[in-house]
């Protein structure tokens, strides 16, 4: 069966297709929660609210995207949201002023595996991880980042910058044990 007929099933509320979609798309989606939140549970409970999400609004669905990035893109608020449920309430920094520099360079060393790469992403603050992660390991855009998390693209922008550095900084401590 085709996805587009899949999903069109869907939308007229038929459970086997809703079933056949969820086991589709669940074990990615799964992954995609895990890479946020970090705890199996967590993101369990994540996935299932997602999905509940999805059927839901699926009349939402026009096809523009791809279902997978479309229920991906649903994932990733859901985990941001739970994200922030859980902490307290930060007090933000106006990034709206300054101006970005434009830096698309992402190279780092050979000996640098993706493993750890992606751990040093987890120790990054707050506001520059989830913009590093949501373009390295993602694969949005500025524009997509910044509808997601509610900001503007030069905040975006600046984020990105910053989390990179901080990325850089920590990768060269980590593997010649000194920050110069």
């Amino acid at each position: 069966m085709f996805q587009i007929e899949l999903v069109e099933q869907c939308k007229a509320n038929n459970r086997k297709a809703q079933v056949k979609l969820y086991r589709q798309y669940c074990d990615g989606m799964y992954c995609v929660a895990m890479r946020f939140l970090k705890n199996e549970d967590d993101a369990e409970d994540v996935l299932q609210e997602s999905f509940v999400k999805a059927f839901q609004k699926i009349h939402q669905f026009k096809g523009e995207v791809t279902f997978g990035a479309w229920l991906k893109r649903i994932v990733i608020n859901k985990s941001l949201d739970f994200l922030k449920s859980k902490h307290e309430k930060m007090v933000e920094l106006d990034e709206t002023y300054m101006q970005v520099a434009e830096d698309d360079d992402w190279t780092i060393d050979d000996g640098v595996s993706v493993d750890e790469v992606l751990s040093e992403i987890e120790g990054l603050p707050e506001k520059y991880k989830h913009v590093v992660q949501l373009f390295l390991v993602e694969g949005y855009d500025h524009s997509e980042i910044s509808q997601i998390l509610n900001l503007t693209e030069n905040t975006c922008r600046t984020r990105l910058l910053r989390g990179k550095g901080h990325l850089r900084e920590s990768l060269k401590k980590k593997n010649y044990g000194t920050g110069s």
